[in-house]
């Protein structure tokens, strides 16, 4: 079977397909993709089995990652939580990984990775391994708001609701250079809490100058003070959560909970079906818990690898202990520094 690469952020039938196929999202956008490129320099690669010139019926998506620091590789997709491949065939799915595999015997990279949300690789074909296991949760928007309250956990989501509307806490919305620089000092909280450094400042300013109206910041207010904030990205009918930070003095107001809330009724506004909440490492309790009370379902989410030795099946890289460490201690400057260096060569 014969493989044809295409441009997926300039060829209009890969904008076309999206918009018909059922398992398209948000992470398949040429926005997204041209993101990846402007911020970190990823070129985006389309393969499908349709001739050129005709409308695409099926199609993967990856990007070539080089980095001197951590090696090349082939990605579906970096910084990405999932990415199906967009095809109900596994003889097209098989044709595919065989022509990764040629990609990858022939060119000078570490591995080839997938993420897969429920559904595995086929088992005639490359030998792709499972690297590394997630849970996604998605919520279903179709209900009335009021039967969406009342599926919501007592004392964890709607009890926190009723404390921040007793202390008046606020909500702005947009796209603002105001509103960035609050989201920006809030995940910086969030990230120092972690010890990782943030994302530079360029990718969202290239998230928000390519998704446009489909990309709004939520920040919570605390008598002035910043509170929480939330980026939400939305394709089609599905609404995504996909960058979120807080500053933990105003958790015990109901921040966060009233941060998800408002954007989760503004999703039903837009007629919204779904809500993404991201990605959860499975051995995080606390965060599947608090998706969990919001009455969203767990999904498997699986990354595959194709790699020339076991090292390079590992999902965190050696030394990642050290580095936490190392961003604990550094000064906010350095953290952001550190986040602007680092970032590109790890999506």
């Amino acid at each position: 079977m014969t493989i044809y690469e295409f441009d997926p952020i300039r060829d209009p039938r890969w904008r076309q397909l999206l918009q018909q196929h059922p398992e398209a999202c948000v992470f398949h956008t040429p926005a997204w993709l041209q993101a990846l490129k402007d911020t970190y320099r990823y070129e985006a690669v389309g393969i499908t089995t349709t001739e050129p010139g005709l409308p695409l019926k099926n199609g993967l998506v990856f990007c070539r990652v080089k980095s001197w620091l951590t090696g090349s590789r082939l990605v579906s997709l970096p910084f990405s939580d999932h990415c199906q491949p967009l095809t109900d065939s596994e003889s097209d799915m098989t044709a595919f990984l065989n022509y990764l595999e040629m990609q990858f015997t022939s060119g000078k990279w570490k591995y080839v990775e997938l993420r897969l949300l429920d559904c595995k690789v086929p088992e005639e074909g490359p030998p792709f391994e499972e690297s590394a296991s997630f849970c996604l949760h998605k919520l279903d928007l179709r209900p009335t708001i009021a039967e969406l309250h009342q599926r919501m956990e007592r004392s964890s989501i709607r009890r926190p609701l009723r404390v921040a509307e007793r202390e008046g806490l606020t909500i702005e919305w947009g796209r603002s250079e105001s509103l960035l620089h609050k989201l920006l000092g809030l995940l910086m909280l969030a990230r120092q809490r972690h010890h990782v450094p943030p994302q530079p400042l360029e990718w969202f300013q290239n998230l928000i100058r390519n998704f446009n109206e489909d990309l709004t910041i939520w920040i919570v207010s605390a008598n002035g003070h910043p509170a929480a904030g939330l980026l939400t990205l939305q394709f089609k009918n599905d609404i995504v959560f996909k960058h979120s930070g807080s500053d933990a003095t105003f958790h015990n107001l109901g921040s966060v909970p009233f941060l998800y809330f408002t954007a989760l009724r503004d999703a039903q506004k837009r007629d919204a079906t779904c809500l993404d909440f991201g990605r959860s490492e499975l051995d995080n309790a606390g965060l599947l818990r608090f998706k969990d009370h919001w009455g969203a379902s767990r999904i498997p989410l699986n990354y595959y690898r194709l790699a020339r030795n076991s090292a390079s099946l590992a999902w965190h890289p050696r030394g990642m202990g050290l580095a936490q460490r190392v961003f604990s201690s550094l000064p906010k400057p350095f953290l952001t520094a550190a986040g602007r260096l680092l970032y590109r060569h790890i999506g």
